[in-house]
């Protein structure tokens, strides 16, 4: 059986979109089934799930895009490919192209005129982190430099709902760093922010809820921390005058690793493992029990559902 969790504190603000037994198909494929999902005011929502997921198709009915096959789209109360609720939202996608003789400054004055009170082009352009970039041609940038354009056009607006596809694809250490920042702030004006994104250290960094999605459904929908706890299994950490070598010969240890002097150990019995390592080790110290990393979550969420399918 899915497990399927929901954080009561998104439940209490506003329901700014949602899918409601939105169901999907492309031939033989069903690329949602039956998906309920909100968003909700002055959040950061992440979508996470493998490739084939469902993400992109959820994050379609959501703007407008496509519709469904079955049950129902909502944005701000009306259906998604209405113009007037379209106009409430920023969209970053990740096959987002656009002329390139034009430049920067000028896509984003252009983006800013379907807006009823947009932000300025310095701010917009600053907020993106775009400002050394708006006289030059878009055809000249970089993808990463490209990437940032696309983000202005998608805040450009001060949308109160903003879609952003795999935003830090292609972009270096420093500017994925600059752009949390930015998601940080917009969400701290009140923005909510919808993030589908393969990097999950960025969406434990970020995000207020995610939505885990496999084979068109979903799997959880919790805080961080509850998406973690809901996976089984914890890491044991400690100083330790036994080597990695001797621990991973344990059978309740499902994987060993060093870590600025202390032994980390992954596993899914961590009583019977903390009982075995104290009794091996009278010198046991700096020791500490914490939940899986998000990653390792995900990955035993998602396991755990293929083996639920199959039986």
């Amino acid at each position: 059986m899915t497990r399927t969790t929901h954080s009561p504190t998104a439940a209490a603000r506003p329901v700014l979109a949602r899918l409601a037994g939105a169901s999907k198909r492309y031939g033989q494929v069903a690329a949602l089934d039956r998906l309920d999902l909100a968003v909700h005011a002055g959040e950061v929502l992440a979508v996470l799930g493998a490739n084939g997921a469902g993400k992109t198709t959820a994050l379609g009915l959501l703007t407008g895009r496509i519709g469904p096959d079955a049950g129902e789209a909502e944005l701000f109360g009306r259906d998604p490919r209405d113009p007037v609720a379209r106009r409430g939202i920023g969209v970053m996608l990740q096959d987002g192209d656009l002329p390139d003789t034009l430049r920067v400054a000028e896509h984003v004055r252009l983006f800013s005129s379907y807006y009823p009170a947009p932000r300025h082009l310095d701010d917009t352009l600053a907020l993106a982190g775009v400002s050394d970039l708006a006289g030059r041609s878009y055809g000249v940038l970089s993808g990463g430099q490209k990437r940032r354009v696309q983000f202005a056009l998608a805040i450009c607006g001060r949308p109160p709902l903003l879609f952003v596809d795999e935003p830090t694809v292609g972009l270096d250490v420093e500017a994925r760093r600059g752009f949390w920042e930015v998601i940080r702030r917009l969400r701290a004006e009140g923005t909510a922010i919808v993030l589908t994104t393969h990097y999950l250290e960025e969406a434990d960094a970020l995000a207020d809820r995610i939505v885990l999605m496999a084979g068109g459904r979903l799997l959880a929908d919790d805080t961080p921390a509850r998406i973690k706890a809901l996976a089984d299994g914890k890491r044991v950490l400690a100083r330790s005058r036994l080597d990695a070598a001797s621990l991973a010969a344990w059978p309740e240890a499902d994987g060993v690793q060093a870590r600025n002097g202390r032994l980390e150990v992954s596993t899914r019995q961590p009583e019977a493992l903390l009982r075995r390592w104290l009794a091996a080790d009278e010198r046991l110290s700096d020791l500490e029990v914490r939940p899986l990393p998000l990653e390792d979550a995900v990955l035993a969420l998602t396991a755990r559902n293929a083996l639920e399918r199959a039986a």
